[in-house]
């Protein structure tokens, strides 16, 4: 199994991150899956109304409980170069999914601008655009121009975009599978050669209730918000918050890089059930039967080696039994019972993620494989009557795997498009100890409050999780695969211990001559070595929501403040701080609705500096009195 053929073929997982229910990233979910949390919450009011909703005809709801990432209007708009006006009208999908995805990079250890004009791809799996229906269902007065920057393709293309990747850049539908096979086509661009990096990721924020309406009206949502994955008493899914990425690279490239494998993809299938089914939303056994035969020929793997896979595992009463079924005739033959296929599902502790529940699931099994584990799947209750359980078994407790272990990820759309990815354990990298040399740990931030606050996470981090990690790996990490921002700090030690007490005293000549000058070989100093975890960006979000902009007194204030992206002073120019001609025509729209005047177009745009504009405002607002 690791001849140079399957080396070629397999794709490694180097970064993840996330932002789902009680979970802000791959560490918070391991924590949360581990001891066994139930992250569904009620829905929060300013979602919707969803105890009034609660009735069980069309337009109702069968439940009110679900899965909810908090701070879904947080964003950090100055990182991005945004305005606060941008950002406010941005489907929050967007900006989570740019957050996430740098988080992602940063655990992969790629440095962005390195990717700059690459041919890197961008897989995104979303199936929902409720930011822009919402907006489109207040009238045609709400369909301007600023909304086409919310249409689902913008998902993908704005990754590309802000990253400058010149490779594909897809959104994938097939419903509840759709970032599962986001993978699938992302692996089969790495293998082809067509892509030497892959950003894949799942988004699904349900902002309205039309979809739950009718799944409810379908007998699909469970009553109480639980899915009981495999238990005689499910009664459906409740809807989940989700935003994940994974950053993918063929594998014998990423241990040539010395990059930080967190799990192997060693093969995948896609397939549709075609007419095996009597209906198109009806799910078919042939139909998963034949992906998971074609997903562990594509891996050259035997299904009964698998030890763990994460199931689609909704909590249907129609589609568990068919996947449960399917996993016991592929995988569950010709296993020892003291060693049972274990099958899971993360829905059970988060809600149904729906577009991006596949890559939840994967990143979930990346964590057992990683951990050497598998946490409980909750509410599983009393095992279904219709379904065999010889070679099956569904962990109640956390359970151990072997170090060498091989999971299985499925996914099912209600298109009737079902995937399936392989995973392996991935190889332990060497590790060097440290041998008494003191070396520079490298910090930097956009802004000085950023670059504070990632002072104090890399303390926190070498105090604990780092303490694994030889002084040296850290340290290389932090300046060889790391972005350098203008606000620097250096610390030097031989130990951890030194490193926290360097971080907390502050820079000395010593130290002052690693910050900035590009001409250090900082590659030659550290010679080569594997990318470690760090902690990531600090954020320095703010709330950005429509209809919750202050009003302010000060008019040229108030509209630079939503419109400029960057610092300025009396001087600057506007076409320099982002104000261009269509933020002068939402300037002139808003200033005429807060003076109650007819605004001279020609006047505002031959306005040039901020100085300008202050003096015309204010003279337009003394009229106005």
């Amino acid at each position: 199994m690791t001849t140079s053929g399957v080396h070629e073929r397999s794709v490694a997982v180097v970064g993840m991150s996330c932002r789902l229910p009680g979970a802000n990233s791959p560490d918070q979910l391991w924590e949360l899956l581990r001891r066994g949390v139930d992250a569904t919450s009620e829905t929060p009011a300013q979602r919707y109304d969803a105890p009034a909703l609660r009735a069980t005809g069309p337009g109702g709801l069968a439940g009110s409980r679900a899965g909810y990432v908090d701070g879904i209007a947080d964003f950090d708009a100055d990182f991005f170069a945004m305005s606060t006006a941008e950002a406010t009208a941005l489907d929050p999908q967007q900006r989570l999914l740019l957050m996430c995805a740098w988080e992602a990079f940063e655990d992969s250890g790629l440095v962005p601008a390195r990717l700059r004009g690459s041919r890197t791809g961008v897989f995104v799996g979303n199936s929902r655009a409720d930011f822009l229906e919402t907006a489109l269902q207040r009238g045609l007065s709400s369909a301007t121009a600023t909304q086409l920057g919310n249409v689902r393709s913008l998902l993908s293309a704005r990754l590309s975009h802000f990253f400058d990747l010149r490779g594909p850049s897809v959104v994938v539908d097939t419903a509840c599978s759709s970032a599962l096979t986001a993978v699938h086509q992302a692996v089969q661009s790495l293998r082809s050669g067509e892509i030497p990096v892959a950003v894949v990721a799942g988004v699904n924020l349900p902002l309205r209730p039309d979809e739950a309406a009718m799944m409810s009206h379908a007998g699909a949502m469970s009553a109480d918000g639980r899915s009981r994955f495999g238990s005689a008493e499910a009664d459906g899914h409740a809807p989940a918050d989700a935003v994940a990425v994974v950053v993918l690279k063929p594998l014998e490239t990423a241990l040539a890089d010395g990059d930080r494998v967190r799990a192997v993809i060693a093969g995948s299938a896609v397939g549709n059930d075609g007419r095996s089914s009597d209906s198109v939303l009806n799910p078919s056994l042939d139909g998963q039967l034949d992906v998971l035969r074609w997903a562990y020929r594509d891996a050259r793997v035997e299904p009964s080696a698998v030890d763990f896979v994460e199931a689609h595992g909704s909590g249907s009463p129609l589609l568990d039994p068919l996947e449960l079924t399917a996993l016991g005739e592929v995988m569950g033959t010709s296993r020892s019972p003291r060693q049972p296929l274990l099958v899971g599902s993360v829905k059970s502790n988060l809600g149904h993620a729906e577009a991006a529940g596949g890559l939840v699931g994967l990143i979930k099994a990346a964590l057992c494989l990683e951990h050497r584990q598998v946490p409980p799947s909750l509410h599983a209750g009393l095992p279904r009557t219709d379904v065999d359980w010889t070679g099956l078994s569904i962990p109640r407790a956390l359970t151990d795997i072997p170090a060498r272990a091989i999971a299985g990820v499925s996914a099912q759309g209600s298109s009737a498009l079902n995937a399936h990815v392989v995973l392996r354990s991935a190889e332990p990298a060497p590790r060097t100890p440290d041998d008494g040399t003191r070396w520079p740990l490298v910090l930097s931030a956009r802004t000085p409050e950023a670059l504070a606050e990632l002072t104090r996470a890399y303390a926190e981090h070498l105090a604990g999780p780092g303490t694994a990690f030889p002084v040296r790996d850290l340290c290389r990490s932090a300046a060889l695969r790391r972005t350098r921002f203008e606000h620097q700090a250096v610390a030097i030690g031989a130990t951890h211990r030194e490193l926290v007490q360097s971080l907390t005293t502050g820079s000395t000549p010593e130290l002052d001559r690693f910050l900035g000058a590009e001409s250090v070989d900082r590659g030659g100093l550290f010679g080569p070595g594997p990318n470690v975890p760090l902690p990531t960006y600090p954020w320095q979000a703010r709330r950005c929501w429509p209809g919750e902009e202050p009003a302010g007194d000060d008019p040229a204030e108030w509209l630079l403040g939503k419109h400029a992206r960057t610092g300025f002073d009396e001087d600057s120019a506007l076409a320099d701080i982002g104000i261009d001609s269509l933020a002068k025509l939402q300037l002139l729209v808003e200033l005429q609705q807060r003076t109650g005047h007819e605004v001279d177009p020609e006047q505002l745009a031959a306005l040039r500096t901020v100085g300008q504009l202050h003096a015309w405002a204010r003279e337009l607002m003394e009229v106005s009195r």
